[in-house]
């Protein structure tokens, strides 16, 4: 079986080589980049997952976030030392599948890349046909396209699993930490940003009119639900 292979973004050396080695450890197939420029300049198609730093020396990590954006969908877990809510949202509007706080548990981070990685390798894999419709809205299993109207929607693979989701569930109304448990496969804990920004970013995708949505709906109060 091929080894998924990870990019690190990561300026201090410290953190770049124990992730490094923290990851090498579990088998993978490791590429270590040092600053934002030679990240946009050498990055390419054959990543299955990156970690990315915000605050990188000539690039800053926003910026090679959007790049790598242009090449592929590939999970991108962000490591940054700013707690700040607004960078939070940020990184995550731009495309981000994940965020952590320096300084962080080798062991967390571990289990999140795992998590991402079999997220993005079940994206990938050719599977029998099966097909998801809800008004002029179609998901196709087989090959996890998302068609509207015959368009093809360009999602990431957490947009893709969220709308899957409430796809096979039209009936039932989900509070936030249900939907970061069943689509993150993660434990709830208590971040709603995460689940709010992953919404709002699929609806600007999906919707006719994101600011009056009608496929992923609001519930105050309570969370969210698919359609009237």
């Amino acid at each position: 079986m091929e080894k998924s292979k990870i990019l690190i973004v990561e300026d201090d050396e410290e953190i770049n080589n124990l992730i490094f080695h923290t990851l090498k450890k579990e088998g993978y197939d490791i590429v270590q980049f040092f600053d934002g420029k030679e990240a946009v300049e050498k990055y390419n198609n054959s990543f299955n997952l990156v970690i990315l730093d915000l605050m990188l020396p000539y690039v800053d990590g926003i910026e090679v976030l959007r790049q790598i954006r242009t090449v592929n969908n590939a999970p991108v877990i962000i490591l940054s030392a700013m707690d700040e809510e607004t960078d939070r949202i940020i990184g995550l509007g731009m495309g981000a599948d994940d965020y952590m706080v320096k300084p962080f548990s080798t062991r967390e981070l571990v289990a999140r890349v795992k998590a991402q990685l079999r997220r993005y390798v079940y994206y990938n894999e050719d599977k029998h046909n099966s097909l998801l419709t809800y008004d002029k809205l179609k998901l196709d299993t087989s090959n996890y396209k998302v068609f509207k109207e015959n368009r093809e929607l360009n999602l990431t693979p957490i947009e893709f699993e969220l709308l899957k989701f409430f796809l096979e569930n039209p009936d039932r109304v989900f509070t936030k930490a249900q939907i970061f448990n069943n689509v993150w496969k993660n434990e709830y804990v208590n971040d709603d940003n995460t689940v709010m920004v992953h919404i709002k970013r699929l609806r600007n995708k999906i919707e006719d009119n994101p600011n009056n949505p009608k496929y992923i709906i609001t519930v105050w109060g309570i969370g969210y639900k698919l359609g009237e």
